[in-house]
């Protein structure tokens, strides 16, 4: 009986949240869990770009920070320059002592090492929270908690804020509203900083023991105007409804649901999303909503952050992850803003996870996007950054308009219009594995231990084509390169290698069979005729034929081709143990460099 009330509880929750404006999935195409990749068609020409890579034993690797807990980022565009906000732990989730980084870029690919924006903060020693008995000693340190990074004001003041939440122990949580309090600070254009301020105390906390004054204590009235304006914006506010007090008349609706995100429809209405994809509207600018937060109907999401935004083509776009899991990352984009039609990957991998900590979830999470007034930038694509096993931080630069198809047929020339054709391709670029433009060519290069550059080619779904491309291995006594010809679920039918040991193979079912030697420095062109019937392709390396070659799997179509610089990856699964803590082998180490140049690369579809 239990069991019938519960199902006609939501049988009537999603009737009556399609019976009005809410946002909807009503695509067909779903995550495969068992994939780190999800099956899903990529969005073309995405590039993934890492921005941090932790490192505790040598920090100097890091930007100077040793930190491994490193996750929430937020960004935004303006001074013609893209902001990272990101926060960190030296081990884990929710345990001190906590601080808060900043990144910045001019082109979204280069980086700078991680400034700190909001330091650790000292408790105050006997700081206990309503209903508990223990309290904090002499030295716990406060936990950096946000959600929210950034604020533009009108007057043109770029804020970035913080929040000093207090976790007892490692299971507490910070944004119970039973924190110390919001700070903010001035981001100037010379890269420089104003003193850090409180911004709005918890109750909980004895304001008269704050390290930082109250901002209006500031002399900069400017500064003064910009904060009084960010807490009079109701949809502002919504974000911080976590940490405030459960009652602070600043938020707008109480109910502390997490992570809000938003964005404007056409109309004006304004769209709100949740974690688990709870969504309603508001028609008065975040004052009110139209209805109690409901499961937007076909929307997958369990318990991480869903972004959405209009992008420049005036559509708009999700990212998320369209599971019970933290993978893969994806997208979904609409026409109007509310019926969403399709599911395509930003971002399906997943790397080993190289520190343990509490409440560490393996995959890429926890999607921020460029908030509407945050700025707007030049290049008009969808800017996305995230974190991956709440260890490294990331970026995704997703071309607009969105789309999974190619026509046509495929010749890239990266001597001519490189950057073009550079944005033509799908890349996934770790800082010790980089994928770029080197040379008039696309150089793969990589000396991460646990990582490896992929560089893909999404093609027009093919039954039989032509496959040509030029390679240079660097190197040819370590590394690997391996190159895959894929479906369109992410299936690979044939792989050939560039093997640490010199040699040449193709992947025979389980076995790899030899092709033929190669040399560092070396230039090969290498030819593949490819037929999906046959399960078979033919092979020519400078001019000479290597016989034919069956695929290792069936498929239907080749529709991508991928370069990657290391094996295959099916750690962790969906049976994989949630908490991992243990660190692995030379966590920190360095591995001797390979690189690999691709000069050139062409697809002719085959009658």
């Amino acid at each position: 009986m239990r069991s019938t009330i519960l199902g006609i509880t939501l049988l009537c929750a999603s009737y009556y949240a399609t019976a009005q404006d809410t946002m909807m999935y009503v695509g067909k195409t779903l995550s495969n869990v068992d994939y780190h990749h999800g099956q899903l068609k990529p969005a073309v020409g995405t590039h993934n770009i890492q921005t941090f890579r932790a490192n505790r034993a040598f920090p100097e690797r890091a930007g100077g920070l040793n930190f491994t807990y490193n996750h929430q980022p937020f960004l935004a565009y303006w001074n013609d320059t893209y902001y990272l906000q990101f926060l960190s732990n030296p081990v884990g989730e929710h345990v001190a002592e906590g601080k808060t980084s900043l990144q910045t870029s001019k082109d979204g690919y280069t980086w700078s090492n991680p400034i700190e924006l909001f330091p650790p903060y000292l408790v105050p020693e006997g700081f206990s929270k309503p209903g508990r008995t223990d309290k904090a000693g002499k030295d716990l340190y406060a936990i950096m908690h946000q959600r929210m990074g950034f604020y533009t004001a009108k007057n043109g003041k770029l804020l970035t804020i913080g929040y000093y939440g207090v976790a007892l122990d490692a299971k507490d949580d910070p944004n119970d509203g039973n924190g110390i309090g919001r700070v903010v600070r001035e981001i100037k254009k010379d890269g420089s900083f104003g003193p850090i301020y409180f911004i709005r105390f918890n109750a909980s906390f004895d304001q008269k023991l704050a390290k930082f004054p109250f901002y209006t204590k500031s002399k900069d009235k400017a500064f003064v105007a910009a904060c009084n304006e960010l807490m009079e914006q109701p949809l502002m506010m919504q974000q911080w409804v976590e940490e405030a007090d459960r009652n602070d008349p600043l938020i707008p609706f109480q109910r502390p649901l997490k992570a809000f995100a938003y964005y404007t429809l056409d109309n004006g209405d304004v769209v709100g999303m949740w974690k688990h994809a709870l969504t309603s509207v508001s028609k008065d600018k975040g004052k009110t909503w139209a209805y109690d937060p409901l499961r937007a109907p076909g929307f997958v999401n369990s318990n991480a952050k869903i972004w959405g935004q209009r992008t420049a083509d005036n559509r708009f776009a999700t990212v998320y992850n369209p599971s019970e899991f933290r993978w893969p990352l994806a997208v979904s984009t609409s026409d109007n803003g509310l019926t969403y039609t399709d599911l395509l990957l930003i971002n399906g991998e997943i790397t080993t996870m190289r520190y343990g900590g509490n409440y560490k979830s393996y995959g890429p999470q926890y999607p921020r996007g460029i908030q509407e007034e945050n700025g707007v930038p030049p290049d008009n694509n969808m800017w996305v950054t995230y974190s991956v096993n709440k260890e490294d931080m990331w970026v995704a630069k997703v071309p607009v308009p969105i789309t999974s198809t190619v026509a046509g047929n495929v010749h890239d020339d990266f001597s001519g219009n490189a950057t073009e054709t550079f944005n033509k391709w799908n890349i996934y670029s770790p800082l010790w594995a980089s994928v770029k433009l080197e040379n008039n060519a696309l150089m793969l290069r990589d000396k991460d231990k646990f990582d490896y550059a992929k560089a893909e080619r999404v093609i027009e779904a093919s039954e039989k084509v032509k496959i040509a491309f030029t390679v240079t291995p660097q190197q040819a006594d370590h590394g690997n390169l391996q190159i895959e010809l894929v479906n369109d679920v992410g299936q690979a039918a044939a792989r050939l290698v560039f093997d640490a040991d010199g040699q040449m193979k193709n992947k025979a079912g389980y076995r790899m069979s030899g092709v033929q030697s190669y040399e560092a420095g070396k230039t090969y062109d290498i030819v593949l005729t490819v037929d999906v019937h046959t399960r078979s392709y033919q092979v020519s390396i400078n001019g000479t034929k290597k016989g034919t070659r069956l695929f290792f799997q069936p498929v239907s179509e080749i529709s991508r081709v991928s370069f990657r610089t290391g094996d295959v990856r099916r750690y962790p699964d969906a049976d994989t143990p949630t908490d991992q803590d243990f660190d692995v082998e030379d966590a920190d180490g360095v591995d001797k460099e390979a690189a690999y140049a691709i000069s050139l690369f062409q697809a002719d579809k085959l009658n």
